[in-house]
């Protein structure tokens, strides 16, 4: 271990799951963690025992909601493990935090930290087609007081959670998707470009009532005037109009997810015309009577692309090129999992890998 992070070891080590991993289901033997105070500041960067942790009733995070979170994975191949962009992570956390009052952390120290943590957790990367050890960064407020102010104490841990595909065994399973016209997920001005627990909170109710129905996932419009698409539940999402990739234009109220920007450089180079801009859900709907709306998929950290078979927006549902996953949609996932598992070229330096400290 390098002197930045100190490091505790547990009696004994868990077992290692086997088999189909699911999401998020098992989480390894170690967590990295980090505190603030507001006269020290952030300190004791630390490798720890994964355990249940100690708050207070009334730590703030609990009552007011300060809490953010990123996502990120290590991927194995050959022995050798590997990060994708988390520079772009620990970027995007430090926007999360400023938004709510939080202080950023120093975005070096944390990866080096991260590093040091996988690299003790190596053996629970897994190998298999689709797996990945799922990366949890959060930070959340503890100081225990009622005041409605930011907090003066917060903690910082990052968990690992190896998992399968995030649609079971199929990487390109296609997916069902209900526009949603009642709830709304995020105005301008708000935090809807920040990855903020209660974001995700503010979904639930929306997507129960999706599931309910048969479909997977929830497709929110603008909350003003409610006809622009924003993003998925856990994805930003693409279209396929006449050829061009479009998406929604990053408007203050939808999250600039990384594998967004990834897919949108990656298919800038292999030639197709992007286009970001407002996307009216009755375009979509006309594009697609005109023959013209051909591909539609979702990207995101957990499910990398994930392609939308169904549209099922008021009273009409759409069936998307037959419910299979479209030619561009295919050449990049290829592409961009290629990158991941060094099986193509690395053009960007997006592949970080996790050098062996001991």
């Amino acid at each position: 271990m390098s002197g930045k992070v100190k490091f505790e070891q547990r009696d004994t080590l868990k077992e290692k799951p086997e088999g189909n991993l699911g999401f998020g289901q098992y989480f390894t033997d170690y967590m990295l963690s980090l505190d603030y105070d507001a006269d020290k500041g952030w300190h004791d960067l630390k490798i720890v025992p994964y355990a249940p942790i100690e708050v207070s009733p009334a730590a703030q995070g609990l009552h007011y909601g300060q809490a953010v979170f990123e996502g990120l994975k290590a991927y194995k191949h050959n022995g050798e493990v590997v990060l994708f962009r988390p520079d772009q992570n620990f970027k995007r956390i430090n926007d999360s935090l400023a938004r709510l009052e939080m202080p950023k952390v120093d975005e070096e120290l944390l990866l080096d930290g991260l590093k040091q943590l996988v690299d003790v957790e190596r053996d629970w990367v897994p190998e298999g087609e689709g797996q990945s050890l799922y990366i949890r960064p959060f930070v959340f407020a503890t100081e225990g007081i009622l005041g409605v102010r930011a907090s003066h104490q917060y903690k910082l841990l990052i968990i690992l959670s190896p998992s399968g595909a995030y649609y079971g065994g199929d990487t390109l399973k296609t997916t069902k998707i209900y526009v949603e016209d009642e709830y709304v997920r995020a105005v301008r001005g708000g935090v809807g470009f920040a990855k903020v627990a209660g974001n995700y909170a503010a979904s639930l109710l929306a997507q129960t009532n999706a599931n309910q129905l048969g479909y997977d996932q929830v497709l929110w419009l603008d909350g003003v005037e409610r006809k622009y698409v924003e993003e998925v539940g856990s994805m930003n999402i693409f279209f396929v109009e006449n050829g061009k990739l479009v998406t929604p234009a990053l408007n203050g109220s939808i999250l600039p997810g990384i594998t967004r920007k990834s897919i949108i450089e990656l298919a800038k180079e292999l030639g197709y015309e992007v286009e970001e801009r407002k996307v009216g859900i009755d375009e979509l709907f006309e594009a697609y009577d005109k023959g013209e709306l051909t591909e539609v998929f979702g990207s995101g950290t957990a499910a990398v692309i994930s392609p939308v078979g169904v549209l099922k927006y008021e009273d009409r549902e759409i069936v998307i090129n037959n419910n299979e996953p479209g030619e561009i949609t295919k050449k990049l996932y290829d592409t961009y999992t290629g990158i991941q598992s060094g099986k193509l070229e690395d053009k960007h330096g997006w592949r970080v890998v996790v050098p062996e400290y001991k």
